[in-house]
């Protein structure tokens, strides 16, 4: 095999398949001196899930950088905006409580930490609304950008709800027709290369064998490569999240002018928690529970009361699906000559909506940092298994911390969540520095931290975790500047209030252009 990596092959379409061959095709491809060949091979039968998905900002990005206009995007993928996400129920069982982690970040982020400042009026203003207009929006179902607005800018900062199914179409034809991808149907039945080395190519069941310097498994659970040929180990995690199922259905809309919400809706229920995603025709609702804290009849039943509560929909008419996960991920996820993207290289719950956010970050490392020579890979690996256990962990600390700060005792589900002994000892260790201070820029080393200081603020002040903040002459001195920052916000929340119309009206005239374009 030479020593140059020029041939990529890709296992597995999905999300995770097509997104690294959008973004590697469309930033690898043009060296004429170092020419890389990407190949997506495919199993001609396999279904996506198809609930509906949820994304971060940082998709705006990735879908501009792969080349796709964004009303061709919203147009094809029924995708709506996503301004974050709405928690209900979480902190006291009750649905009339709730409390928002949006995607923008307090006023004079970076500059001033209000979070210090706001437990003082904490009786008056909710944490969001003293510090982000992004409530005000949510609560109103409002748009976070105008017409006029350019594609991908914003008013307020948004990811979205997406047909994954759709969007890996999508993604598809772009790769193929406009990226150069080569585009293999087949049943992979054979790996040349043994465990103890690389693999050198792929066969099929047509009789191809499809060679490659760099391997990335997106095959899925299954994990085909990582998994199945090389035994990398999977690490589970349901020591610390216990969900391992979840029934899921696409419900309709009541009518079809009803309101498309600005987030996700995630609804806290005795044994877990039920997430509601509104693309521009339906949404995407499921269940994610323990099954050690119930069972699928009790768990269905929990469904179909949310569908007829909220959507006016009977479960009966609907199909649900039962999906069935160990919450973990790989030990390491570049091994040798292969790397595990998406569901190969882990899952955990879909709470804040990390699992395509992890695939575009793999896909912008290897970019960055692809190796044009064999030699170089081990160092590469090496950095690349470092930086993704520690994203992981910090997913995991961050999804713990929406239970452990809740109090519920209606179930044994959210008081067993509360357990000193399933609780990482970095969550444990931050919570307690966070006692007399509120998170801040120096809590997470690196620059690209998965969640920041601001989503740890969002979450712990909406739960109402209580920060005992030392009032010293530092403190003291920059009042006047956060008092200006509170008024400044409410005064831009008005504003901005006015001159957005809602999502529903803002999509249909962005799909009408697509129409006539």
């Amino acid at each position: 095999m030479s020593d140059t990596v020029s041939k990529i092959v890709i296992v597995g379409g999905g999300s995770a398949g097509w997104l690294m061959a959008g973004l590697l095709a469309s930033q690898l491809r043009g060296d004429k001196q170092a020419p890389v060949e990407i190949t997506l091979i495919e199993s001609p039968n396999v279904s996506t899930i198809g609930v509906g998905e949820g994304t971060w900002p940082t998709m705006r990005a990735t879908l501009e950088m792969i080349g796709i206009p964004e009303t061709q995007f919203l147009s094809r993928c029924s995708a709506s905006f996503k301004q974050g996400t709405k928690f209900v129920g979480w902190a006291t069982g009750s649905d009339d409580e709730h409390y928002y982690h949006p995607f923008s970040v307090p006023a004079g982020y970076g500059e001033l930490n209000l979070a210090n400042y706001w437990h003082g009026q904490k009786e008056r203003v909710s944490f969001v609304n003293a510090v982000s207009t992004q409530g005000y929006l949510c609560d109103r179902d409002l748009a976070p950008k105008q017409l006029a607005t350019p594609e991908y800018a914003f008013v307020a900062n948004y990811g979205y709800h997406l047909d994954a199914g759709q969007l890996a179409l999508m993604l598809q034809e772009h790769a193929t027709e406009r990226l150069g991808v080569r585009h293999v149907r087949d049943h992979i039945i054979g790996i040349n290369g043994s465990p103890d080395t690389d693999i050198e190519s792929l066969r099929t069941a047509s009789g191809a064998e499809i060679e490659g310097d760099l391997f990335i498994d997106c095959s899925g659970m299954r994990s085909l490569l990582i998994g199945d040929h090389y035994a990398i180990p999977y690490i589970s995690r349901s020591d610390v999240l216990f969900n391992d199922s979840a029934l899921a259905v696409q419900a309709p809309y009541a009518d079809a002018d009803a309101p498309i919400a600005s987030q996700t809706n995630s609804t806290a229920r005795p044994a877990g928690w039920i997430w509601d995603i509104g693309l521009q025709s339906r949404c995407g609702v499921g269940y994610t529970y323990s099954s050690a804290h119930t069972d699928d009849e009790t768990a269905l039943h929990i469904l179909r009361q949310y569908l007829c509560d909220a959507k006016g929909a009977d479960i009966d008419t609907l199909e649900p699906r039962k999906l069935e996960f160990e919450p973990g991920h790989r030990e390491k996820f570049w091994h040798r000559n292969c790397i595990a993207v998406g569901m190969s290289a882990g899952f955990l719950e879909p709470l804040e909506a990390s699992a395509l956010v992890m695939i575009e970050l793999a896909g912008q490392f290897i970019v960055e940092q692809c190796p044009v020579d064999r030699r170089d890979m081990e160092m590469v690996a090496k950095r690349y298994n470092k930086l993704f256990r520690y994203r992981w962990d910090r997913i995991i600390d961050f999804l713990k911390l929406h239970y452990i700060l809740s109090q519920r005792g209606d179930s044994e589900y959210w008081t067993d969540n509360r357990k000193q002994e399933t609780i990482p000892d970095s969550l444990s260790e931050q919570l307690e520095m966070w006692r007399y201070r509120a998170p801040w820029l120096h809590d997470f080393p690196y620059q690209d931290e998965i969640f920041s200081a601001a989503s740890y603020q969002y979450v712990l002040y909406g739960m109402g975790f209580d920060t005992q903040v030392r009032k010293n002459e530092r403190y003291l001195a920059r009042d006047k500047k956060a008092t200006q920052f509170f008024i400044d916000n409410h005064k831009a929340a008005n504003r901005i209030i006015g001159g957005l119309s809602s999502n529903r009206d803002l999509l249909n005239s962005i799909c009408r252009q697509a129409q006539t374009a």
